[in-house]
């Protein structure tokens, strides 16, 4: 007889999007996904099964427990991940979404003809913040600030704003750290205003951090309830 205890569903995005102008171009940033990757095979060293979505990047990633939907669009992200918001126990938001996208796609490639012209955009779905309106105690959501300036204001502000759970921080001012590195040095922040500031590291061993986070308020979480439920 088989007891072993199916462990919880963990969504995660990583890589950038590309949002088209035309058949040929695109807009997009430089986000390598090597940080959603590492997250992912953290949780799969751990025995959890995973859905990666991912936006386009030079990586791969196999494992029984793994399934990789592979987009390119905000849109095409967010519909994806829309379809596990239910049953992921927990969401690690690592994507670098693009904010912004062009309001028109030309259908034929557009051919070079004034010294200028102006491309009108309007704004993404913002794909965290749409699970934050639906998450529930039971789940736990990850978000990421990557961050110029006033880096941790602007990860509070973040935080509470997209009902995350935690929130990792890294700037831009920090070497080694950031989009193409194979290292980051990250800031693990909670709902408590608990600050974790690691020194810089691999990817693979900041990811195993995020996911022992990320596990270890579940924990808490799930006691918590099982506590409440005893005293009702």
């Amino acid at each position: 007889m088989n007891t072993a205890i199916e462990k919880p569903l963990v969504l995660i995005t990583a890589g950038p999007t590309r949002e088209a102008i035309d058949p040929v171009r695109y807009i997009s940033n430089h986000s390598s996904g090597k940080m959603g990757y590492a997250i992912a095979t953290a949780f799969l060293e751990a025995g959890y099964p995973v859905v990666l979505v991912s936006g386009p990047v030079n990586l791969t990633l196999t494992n029984p427990n793994l399934t990789t939907i592979n987009v390119n669009s905000a849109d095409e992200m967010f519909a994806a991940c829309k379809a596990y918001f239910a049953s992921a126990t927990i969401a690690v938001f690592a994507a670098a979404v693009a904010d912004y996208k062009p309001a028109e796609i030309y259908i034929n490639k557009m051919k070079k003809s004034a010294s200028e012209f102006d491309l009108k955009m309007v704004k993404n779905v913002d794909i965290a913040y749409e699970f934050g309106q639906v998450k529930t105690n039971n789940q736990v959501a990850v978000g990421f600030a990557l961050e110029t300036n006033d880096e941790e204001q602007n990860a509070l502000k973040k935080l509470y704003k997209k009902n995350f759970d935690l929130i990792v921080l890294n700037s831009t001012q920090d070497n080694g750290a950031t989009f193409g590195f194979d290292t980051n040095k990250i800031t693990i922040i909670n709902k408590d205003f608990v600050f974790r500031a690691l020194p810089l590291k691999s990817k693979a061993e900041a990811g195993r951090d995020i996911a022992q986070a990320a596990l270890k308020l579940l924990k808490t979480n799930t006691d918590q309830t099982i506590n409440q439920i005893q005293l009702t």
